[in-house]
């Protein structure tokens, strides 16, 4: 789709390979600006076309003495576009433009102290002395290029920010995207607002308003295909285009006998029967479970879960006639992903559910959120009405429980851990823990344990719980739930669910562990 009418205040930031890239343009979206991320090798035609109100250069690992270090072409400098330079991007601006950058004796990473030399608009409503800021960095500058001047200092970096400011190019080797900068967000406001002179106008109801009339244009009077799953991407994408295009979309539901208790019947009520969208539901519960008889590994398990997904969901798309079209919840992250400056190492993800389906099924792709972050969709699904239910859900597998249960998936183990699984979130939720932790879920472990219920001797199953704090899911704790929470889903567990005797907490981090068990 053809956003250019949009974002008219656009911003650019230039990726050089920083693990921070992602929250510059997050602090940036946050203060309405619409921004997008493209890889340090964006040729000036294609930054010329895509006419930015800033350009941000983000930091990044190498050093401007490496080898194969990454540059941009000087050209950008001409463009008559503000440049803000963050770390990496400042000592980059230093070297091409004829400073001096060289190793710093000692390297700087963690909490330093700036002072504020000359208070330009970039540092506006800053304090001078003694402002708390995070370094990362090896290099430093030790000459300015012609036409710069120092803006501040730490005791490790005689120049910690410069600027060119007849040529409104800026920079600053601190990291104000983070939190561990507390004038960061200001830093960033005054680029945005006071040097790019940008209008804060990406709003998720700017947005909402924006998407619908863009897929009516790109739709016309064609069919819209969505396979959806209950999880907040595809249940936005559902909704949006309903909006749009009303009887036109025809969603899909395959209940393949791996979800929660009551998800298949939540999902019913919550989109055919409240926001009345034309809905298939698919029992395939019998074919899935029949085909992973016998399967104990886990990547065989999901192979076969997704290959028999796409089996059944051809033969139900196959009775629509007339569909051309088939959405899917694709968001930013897994955009920027796919063109990363340090190479291509995934392709934009298809939904969990769908991969394979648009080469197969010969249709064009509908990606509404594909600009969008994982909060921001949660931004657009409250403005478009869904229940804070599925806005907030925790994260679901695409194969369900069939990986929480480790092991051969058979109805009687599946009975067990949906009922533990739902003894955990109604106790969460109970106790007002459910929003606090990332995701929290129940697993069968392939083990049975000695126990003793009444005066009898039990040799039953056992139930891990696992509950984890996180941001993004690259890194996870976990969580430190309070013990008497705790015992009341071990004791719930073990008296209302047949078959289990013993409840374990899984206290491992992400790395090394994993979230999911498989």
């Amino acid at each position: 789709m053809d956003w250019d009418h949009l974002h008219k205040d656009r911003i650019l930031i230039l990726d050089f390979g920083s693990q921070y890239t992602q929250l510059i343009a997050r602090r940036i979206r946050e203060s309405h600006v619409y921004c997008e991320i493209h890889p340090c090798t964006m040729d000036p035609s294609s930054v010329r076309a895509f006419a930015p109100k800033g350009i941000v250069l983000s930091g990044g690992p190498s050093s401007v003495h490496d080898p194969d270090a990454p540059m941009v072409d000087k050209e950008l400098f001409e463009l008559g576009v503000p440049v803000l330079g963050i770390c990496y991007g400042m000592q980059l601006l230093a070297h091409l433009l004829g400073g001096r950058v060289e190793k710093a004796e000692q390297r700087e990473y963690g909490p330093a102290v700036l002072q504020v030399d000359e208070p330009t608009v970039l540092f506006q409503d800053i304090e001078r002395e003694d402002v708390r800021v995070w370094m990362s960095h090896g290099d430093r500058i030790l000459s300015l290029p012609p036409g710069f001047r120092t803006l501040a200092h730490s005791d490790n970096s005689p120049v910690a920010a410069m600027a060119d400011v007849e040529r409104s190019i800026y920079a600053v080797q601190f990291h104000p995207e983070v939190a561990h900068t507390p004038c960061g967000r200001t830093l960033l406001d005054n680029f945005l607002f006071q040097i790019c002179r940008c209008k804060p106008t990406w709003t998720m109801r700017s947005f909402v308003e924006s998407s619908i009339e863009a897929v009516r244009d790109k739709v016309g009077r064609d069919r819209v295909l969505c396979a959806l799953s209950g999880g907040v991407d595809s249940s936005v994408v559902a909704v949006l285009l309903h909006k749009a295009i009303g009887d036109q979309l025809q969603c899909i539901f395959v209940n393949n006998g791996l979800l929660r208790k009551g998800e298949a019947e939540t999902v019913e009520r919550v989109f055919r029967d409240h926001f009345e969208i034309n809905l298939v539901t698919v029992d395939a519960t019998d074919l899935f479970l029949g085909r992973l008889q016998g399967v104990t590994d886990p990547e065989q398990k999901r192979k076969i879960i997704g290959n028999l997904f796409i089996e059944v969901f051809e033969k139900e798309a196959a009775k629509l006639e007339g569909t051309r079209y088939l959405a899917q919840g694709t968001l930013y992250p897994d955009v920027i992903e796919s063109v990363s400056f340090k190479g291509p190492s995934a392709t934009i993800k298809t939904h969990h559910n769908v991969g394979g389906l648009p080469e197969r099924m010969q249709l064009e792709l509908i990606e509404p959120l594909r600009e969008l972050f994982k909060d921001e969709v949660r931004m657009v699904g409250r403005e478009l009405g869904l229940p804070e239910r599925i806005i907030m859900r925790h994260p679901f597998p695409g194969p369900g429980l069939a990986i929480r249960i480790i092991g051969e998936v058979t109805p009687e183990r599946l009975r067990i851990l949906r009922e533990a699984d739902a003894i955990v979130l109604e106790e969460l939720e109970a106790a007002n823990w459910y929003d606090r932790v990332w995701q929290a879920f129940a697993v069968l472990l392939p083990v049975r344990s000695v126990g003793v219920m009444g005066d009898e001797r039990t040799y039953e199953q056992v139930v891990a719980l696992r509950a984890v704090e996180s941001v993004d899911a690259m890194t996870a704790d976990w969580a430190r739930m309070p013990y008497q929470l705790m015992a009341r889903i071990s004791n719930r567990i073990i008296n209302e669910v047949a078959g289990v005797n013993r409840v374990v907490y899984d206290i491992s981090s992400k790395p090394p562990s994993t979230i999911e068990w498989e």
